[in-house]
């Protein structure tokens, strides 16, 4: 059977759902299959697509047995005496196939809704699959999420691929969160459902930070700058710890850009999040000194084996050392993965402390 028209609506659906064409015709012909099955009361038939010549064709196919071989309940299998009747030259053992005309004008209406039925259903796993697939490949980066809606405590995002995810507000409460604002999300997990892929989304965790930088800063995109490690506390600050490969090229004046531009573009899409950035040095005293920036420290005992240092700071920078609620040396702390105690230079002193 010829049918221009037929394809070239199948085309549609695959444009217009953005599907491959291939598991798209091989869904129609497996609706039209069972339809046809069901209407002719028949298992050893199927249906063959071919764009090239607009063609659907109803194909038959049999196996030839001898009788001791034969199956009552299976069509496919005939003994020699009936294979010759559709084929003169058949023999035992051969497997061959008939074309036979069939118009789908004249399925009953039964046939022809389960049909449509079969061929929705297949799209549609079809579009979970392709969705699932693109989500499972961009798991642990950064995606482009457009606000939904907002009620109540949550946010749902627009992912794209009819898949939505909701945050909690209080994630990006710093935020212009209106309907129809582009957000940029953490896809940490998917998984895949009966009614499609489930995506997890954040914006507090701290890998958000790395592919923010990864997106705005080319160095540390191809590799060039190396982030050796990141503390966050969501909404507040982070801290940022980097290296250069390159001696020629500055790992925290790249990751600046001119006026602070690089550096301010990812602040705007973390909302306001303070950002601190300080370069890695594998003399432990140098890192404790980078990591505890802005603070001004004058002296460091470290154990190299543990990972543990004590800094020693003016009197006047001490607070600024430890940070409001101790925010600086913790994420100091974190970034560095050095334990890091604290003491003013009075401190020092009063408990013998040569540094």
């Amino acid at each position: 059977m010829i049918n221009q028209e037929f394809f070239k609506a199948l085309n549609e659906i695959c444009e217009a759902r953005q599907l491959d064409k291939e598991p798209v015709f091989e869904a129609v012909a497996k609706g039209i299959t069972n339809a046809y099955k069901k209407e002719a009361n028949k298992t050893n038939v199927k249906v063959v697509l071919n764009e090239e010549k607009s063609e659907l064709s109803f194909i038959e196919f049999y196996s030839v047995v001898d009788d001791k071989n034969l199956d009552p309940l299976d069509e496919s299998k005939i003994t020699l005496e009936q294979a010759k009747e559709l084929k003169k030259t058949a023999k035992v053992g051969e497997s061959f196939e008939i074309k036979i005309n069939i118009d789908p004008k004249e399925f009953s209406r039964i046939a022809i809704s389960s049909t449509k039925q079969i061929i929705n259903t297949e799209i549609k796993r079809l579009e979970r699959e392709k969705s699932y697939a693109f989500f499972n490949e961009h798991q642990d980066e950064m995606i482009t999420g457009t606000v939904v809606n907002i009620q109540n405590d949550f946010i749902t995002f627009d992912l794209g691929y009819d898949t939505s995810a909701a945050l909690p507000k209080s994630e990006i409460a710093k935020e212009d969160c209106h309907i129809g604002a582009r957000v940029k999300l953490y896809l940490s997990k998917v998984e895949m459902t009966q009614r499609g892929p489930k995506v997890f989304i954040s914006r507090s965790d701290k890998n958000l930070i790395k592919r923010l930088l990864e997106d705005y800063i080319p160095e540390v995109k191809d590799g060039t700058i190396e982030i050796m490690g990141i503390a966050r506390e969501p909404e507040d600050r982070s801290k940022v710890c980097v290296m250069s490969h390159d001696p020629n090229v500055d790992p925290l004046g790249a990751c600046l850009g001119p006026k602070g531009k690089r550096i301010k573009d990812v602040i705007d899409a973390l909302g306001g999040e303070k950002l601190d950035l300080y370069e890695w040095s594998d003399d432990p005293k140098t890192l404790v000194v980078n990591a505890l920036k802005p603070a001004e420290v004058i002296g460091v005992q470290f154990d190299e084996k543990n990972k543990q240092a004590l800094a020693i700071v003016p009197d006047d920078q001490f607070s600024l050392a430890i940070g409001k609620k101790g925010q600086n040396v913790r994420l100091a702390v974190q970034s560095s993965k050095w334990k890091i105690d604290i003491k003013s230079v009075t401190q020092a002193l009063a408990d013998g402390i040569d540094f």
